[in-house]
Order: structure tokens, then C-alpha cells, then sequence
């Protein structure tokens, strides 16, 4: 997440000593765990979530926010919030505002959350506190919700708070060649509707099946994984935003239905989830892969912070 690298880059730069923590949603389960950088202490911090998929941190408030997909028949996906620790825990966007919310952005300094929409077909955002719940991409083109057609299905998202821009995931068909990845302006073009935006670009197309995305906002390098099938899926890929390249560059392989993706930029590594239950760290280039856990349920979002020691 934005927010947490540039708090990671203020730590790592400072005097006090900081703490590396990872957490980590398991989808089965309806747990999140807390564990070191390393993968070791893992603890359950919260339990009794529905199908948890997106987590974002922030360490400002002392935060965890993270989405439930629910059941996207019923229409019952929601976000919740709670502290580092798990206590004071509360529903923010409630059941009946997000169909099936995905990967979640929190962009702490205006004070909102970002997120897809999968089978409800948007990109959503809201306050921190969960109000002023609004529409900024709505890609169904009339079909109804929740959307049969998953070459609509909005999955993963993040921003470019340089150039104000937001970068979204529409994964299409299972292994179907079919996933984009697309960009925009984040506010909706004057007299114009979610519906029907003018600068929405494809970014990448044809690709296995793109889900979550993190940007290195220093770099200006964006970073997903894909869960398709080999050898361009179950990947880790990137790809320069500014002087976008003809194809993107494969960075990791052989994950297991990849899902989750943190980046620790100043430390030059990142953290990876996949659905057969493994976090792996490596370096942002792909080198030094390991894994720091295995066999540990069907693992979905992930995020890095560096916690201050007392």
C-alpha cells in the first residue's frame, strides 16, 4: 500500500528502531494473522471474517481495514476496521453498499479507501470512516449485478499519487488469456458518469488472469500477480508506468494460484500469497525467492508495515 511504504521509507530512515510485520488473510479460515518479516510468531488477530480478500494498514490510526467478499449472489460483501492488535473491530461499508469487494487502497492523506468490486463490477472508494461510499468506474454496461461476465469482474487496484491516477484489474474468464489491466484519472471527467468515462486506457491486455497490484510509486514501476496457468501466470510481473514497455517483464514464478502483494521498497523486497496456503519473500527483482510459510489454508491479501519498537 502507498501509505505504508512512505511510512516504511520515514522509518528506515529515522533514528528509532523499527519491527518488520506482516498480515496476512486466510480465506477459509476467516482469520488474519500477524507474523515477522520472516514468517515467524504468527499469531491470529482476528477471526470470523467472510472471505476475507483485500487488507490495508494504517499505522498513523493504528488500523487494519479489510474487505468480506461474502456471498456475491446475496450481495452481502462489506469492509471492517479495526486496531493493530484486533480490538474495537466495526463494519464501515455495511452489507448491501459492495457486492463482492476485492483488493483494498487506503490513501491516507486524503482520507480515503479504494477497492474493487468484483461481481459487482466497479471501482469503489470511501471515507476512512466507511461514509461518502461512490462509484468511480462502473464497467457492467447495463448487465446486472452481480455480473455474469467475468471479463468485467474488477479484482485488484492501486494509485499513482503522483499523476492521480488509479490502476485497476479486470481478471477475466479462468485462465482465459482474457485479463487487462486498465488506468484513469481517479476523478470521474466533468459531465461525465462512471458508466461512461472517456479517459480510461488499457494499460495491458491478453494477459492469464492479473489480480492484485502494488506500485512503487519512487520507481514508478507497477508490480501484480497472476493466477493463470504457466508459463505467463502464476507470476509475479512489472512494468514501468511512465515509458510502459511492449510486454511486461516476469519476475517470479511457479506461485500456486498467486493472490497478495506487498512491497517493501526500501529494503528491495517484496511478499507474496498464494491459494495453496505459502508467503514467499524475494527480492523486487525476483532473486532470493524463499518461502516463509507453506500448507497454511488459502491465503489472499497481504500487507508490510514497520511498527516502531518501545
Amino acid at each position: 500500500m502507498s501509505d505504508v511504504r512512505a511510512v516504511s521509507a520515514r522509518s528506515a530512515s529515522a533514528t528509532k528502531v523499527t519491527t518488520g510485520k506482516l498480515f496476512v488473510l486466510e480465506l477459509g479460515d476467516g482469520r488474519i494473522y500477524s507474523m515477522a518479516a520472516d514468517g515467524s510468531g504468527r499469531k491470529t488477530v482476528v477471526t470470523g471474517c467472510r472471505h476475507p480478500d483485500g487488507i490495508a494498514l494504517d499505522l498513523r490510526a493504528g488500523h487494519i481495514y479489510w474487505t468480506n467478499m461474502g456471498v456475491p449472489s446475496v450481495n452481502d460483501g462489506s469492509i471492517e476496521r479495526c486496531n493493530l492488535d484486533g480490538s474495537d473491530r466495526k463494519v464501515i461499508v455495511p452489507e448491501g453498499d459492495t457486492f463482492t469487494p476485492k483488493q483494498l487502497h487506503l490513501d491516507r492523506e486524503n482520507g480515503k479507501l479504494y477497492w474493487c468490486d468484483r461481481e459487482g463490477m466497479r471501482v469503489m472508494r470511501a471515507s476512512l470512516d466507511g461514509s461518502q461510499v461512490e462509484t468511480l468506474v462502473d464497467t457492467s454496461m447495463g448487465d446486472p449485478r452481480p455480473g455474469p461476465d467475468a471479463r468485467k469482474w474488477c479484482v485488484g487496484i492501486t494509485i499513482d499519487p503522483v499523476h492521480r491516477q488509479i490502476y485497476w484489474t479486470q481478471k477475466g474468464p479462468d485462465n482465459a488469456e482474457l485479463g487487462r489491466i486498465f488506468r484513469a484519472n481517479i476523478e470521474i471527467p466533468r459531465d461525465e458518469s462512471p458508466a461512461s468515462r472517456s479517459d480510461i486506457e488499457v494499460f495491458f491486455d491478453r494477459l492469464p488472469e492479473p489480480i492484485d497490484l502494488e506500485l512503487d510509486p519512487e520507481h514508478r514501476v507497477l508490480y501484480w500477480t497472476d493466477r493463470g496457468d504457466p508459463p505467463r501466470g502464476n507470476t509475479v510481473n512489472r512494468a514501468a508506468i511512465d515509458a510502459k514497455p511492449d510486454a511486461p517483464e516476469i519476475v517470479l514464478t511457479h506461485l500456486m494460484e498467486g493472490i497478495g502483494l506487498a512491497l517493501d521498497v526500501p529494503r528491495y523486497r517484496m511478499f507474496v500469497t498464494d491459494l495453496a496456503g505459502s508467503v514467499y519473500a524475494a527480492n523486487l527483482d525476483g532473486s532470493g525467492k524463499r518461502d516463509l510459510l507453506f500448507g497454511q489454508g488459502n491465503l489472499t491479501g497481504i500487507a508490510y508495515v514497520e511498527i516502531p519498537r518501545l
